[in-house]
């Protein structure tokens, strides 16, 4: 027999609740903290990394995506950050010239930094969604530092 033939196990109803509850839990707790990528999504993935990883290899796999996923998102809004400090330097540094360059520039890093939180939304969202299905879900742009 084929392995796509065979019927797939859904996964028990606490263990989708634990894997969603974890994708929603860090937007909402980023949200509330107005960490729009990054810390708030880490600290409550790896919780429930932590708090799951020997019962339940749903859940925990679903909170490990999450916390590479919010790490990585953490990581970008770093260097989008830095990225405008060095442009606002170039700036101050240039007396003003500089600004010939940095304010396209600076365009173009807001631009990424609004695309960055709707790209960590938008993910956040689809992965509860699939999560509650019983579904695998991987983060597009993630960097997988742990695991």
């Amino acid at each position: 027999m084929y392995a796509s033939t065979l019927p797939q196990a859904s996964p028990a109803i606490a263990s989708r609740q634990w894997a969603a509850g974890t994708h929603i839990g860090a937007l909402v707790l980023a949200l509330m903290t107005s960490w729009m990528s990054g810390v708030a999504g880490v600290v409550v993935a790896g919780t429930v990394y932590l708090v799951k990883r020997d019962d339940d290899a749903f859940a925990a796999d679903h909170a490990l995506e999450a916390l590479n996923f919010n790490l990585s998102m953490f990581l970008y809004a770093c260097v989008l950050g830095v990225t405008g400090l060095v442009l606002l330097g170039m700036t101050v540094l240039t007396l003003g010239i500089g600004a010939i360059v940095a304010l396209p520039l600076g365009l173009l890093l807001v631009l990424g930094a609004v695309a960055l939180a709707v790209l960590w939304l938008v993910c956040g969202i689809v992965a509860a969604v699939k999560a509650w299905n019983g579904e695998t879900y991987r983060y597009p742009l993630t960097l997988r530092l742990i695991g």
